[in-house]
């Protein structure tokens, strides 16, 4: 996958933050050498985050997210400021502007705090220095840089300085490439049915083709009722089948037992989470009783078809396979609730269209309250009685 096309979800994520007119938006349209965002004397012009996907060198693929000011007033104000703080969520490297001329405030050292809790690589730009008599005095030189947007002073070294917080040792994950030899069949199994887009695959699809190829394997796209025929019709055993969750049933029925099995889904628990996180919350499904919560959330936001999974099918297969009366809440795209406490158990979506971070962020506020979760692929495995055979490939 070139560098113009790498999902968001896998493009390193820049959060800007400061104060309002502490020059956020100089400092992006700056160091992008684009004019991205709208530059303006008028304070709180950046209302809510947002976010631009572009290549930033010498880092690559990135995502720059400009978000609202920390002093903001009033109600509204506070909305927006909380809508900062949830950017930390997915930020891989924060960058905190500072207005020279002003200094460090409470805003600055409070958010600041908050991404040393959360241990995020940041950078301090101490911007509008061409306003200053004098440089001022910094405290922390590895990782703080004064610099002007109007002059250009220091801006390619800010480039760098934001570069250099990614750390040496980040790990090349994959999503299967490392359980696959070269020349190995991989069969994926994608139904079509209603909920599937016209005249296109959906992402975890697209990348796990893509991730294929990187490891010189060979990938078969068949639909489920073409499946025995393709296996039957290939010569050789493949290495791997790997099917849409909601087909699981049905797929492994289709495949041979000593075929390795396992889903789009499981394969981004490992990705981008916990495998064995995931898979003992999908074991608490035979604990719930009647009147329990669960919340089911998704990452992305797409237009609720009939037969969606996550608000009609996982529903009713939680109900028939517990036989009891369960109430369920629902979340999508960047929204997920702090408190989790009302919850017996949470079912996220792969996560693909999350990064790394956030999707960590997600799994540990669970972990930390003692909610159960689990993953879309690992519930449906569970209850089709299959969970076992689709995790064998990993051990």
């Amino acid at each position: 996958m070139s560098l113009n096309n790498t999902p968001a979800a896998d493009r390193i994520h820049i959060g800007i933050f400061g104060r309002r007119n502490a020059g956020k938006s100089s400092v992006i349209n700056a160091i992008t050498g684009q004019s991205l965002a709208i530059v303006s004397d008028i304070k709180g012009t950046t209302t809510d985050p947002v976010s631009k996907a572009m290549e930033l060198l010498p880092l690559g693929p990135v995502v720059i997210i400009d978000t609202p000011g920390l002093d903001d007033i009033g109600d509204l104000g506070a909305q927006r400021i909380q809508k900062a703080y949830q950017v930390l969520n997915k930020t891989d490297i924060a960058i905190l502007v500072v207005d020279a001329s002003v200094g460090f405030t409470k805003e600055d050292e409070a958010i600041l705090k908050r991404i040393r809790d959360k241990k995020i690589p940041y950078v301090t730009v101490l911007n509008k220095i061409d306003w200053c008599e004098t440089l001022p005095e910094i405290q922390e030189s590895s990782n703080t840089i004064c610099v002007s947007t109007i002059t250009g002073y220091h801006i390619q070294e800010l480039k760098e300085m934001i570069a250099a917080q990614i750390p040496d040792n980040a790990s090349d994950s994959c999503l299967v490439r490392d359980l696959i030899a070269p020349s190995d069949f991989v069969i994926l199994v994608v139904p079509i049915d209603k909920a599937a887009p016209k005249g296109r695959l959906i992402l975890p699809q697209q990348q796990t083709i893509r991730d294929i190829l990187d490891g010189h394997g060979i990938s078969i796209v068949v639909s489920p009722e073409e499946l025995p025929g393709t296996i039957a019709s290939l010569g050789k055993k493949p290495a791997l089948v790997i099917t849409d969750s909601q087909v699981f049933e049905e797929v492994a029925r289709l495949t041979p037992q000593e075929l390795p099995l396992t889903s789009f889904s499981i394969l981004f628990a490992r990705y981008k989470g916990s495998l064995s996180l995931l898979s003992e919350g999908a074991l608490t499904i035979d604990q719930l009783e009647d009147g329990d919560t669960v919340l089911i959330s998704e990452g992305c936001t797409h237009h609720r078809q009939c037969g969606d999974i996550g608000t009609e099918k996982l529903p009713a297969w939680l109900q028939k396979h517990t036989g009891k009366q369960l109430q369920f809440e629902f979340t999508s795209g960047t929204e997920f609730p702090e408190e989790l406490q009302k919850y017996r158990l949470i079912i996220h979506c792969g996560g693909c269209m999350l990064n790394e971070r956030e999707m960590k962020y997600r799994l540990l506020c669970a972990k930390d309250q003692n909610i159960p979760v689990s993953n879309y692929g690992m519930a449906i495995a569970h209850m089709k009685g299959i969970l076992k055979r689709s995790m064998e490939i990993f051990s």
